[in-house]
């Protein structure tokens, strides 16, 4: 699930050195941390959110073949 948000995300900003994904999770569970250079947040969020959205509903899908829930969440670096 990383590498598959890592690619996604990596195409759509202009610091793709700066992504940073942790993932957190339990048997059925797994939370997906994704922090990204302050200028390329809204680049990951979209307009009215559509971008973001549409990864969570890719991860959604790709997590439900493997009988996962995923949550996808945005850390804003407080620098």
């Amino acid at each position: 699930m990383k590498e598959f948000v890592e690619y996604i995300v990596k195409n759509l900003v202009d610091h793709p050195e700066k992504v940073q994904i942790n993932e957190i999770g339990s048997t059925h569970t797994l939370i997906i941390e994704l922090a990204v250079e302050k200028t390329d947040i809204g680049k990951i969020i979209g307009k009215r959110g559509k971008t973001i959205n549409a990864i969570r509903t890719l991860l959604m899908s790709v997590a439900s073949r493997n009988g996962l829930r995923v949550n996808l969440e945005i850390i804003e670096d407080q620098k």
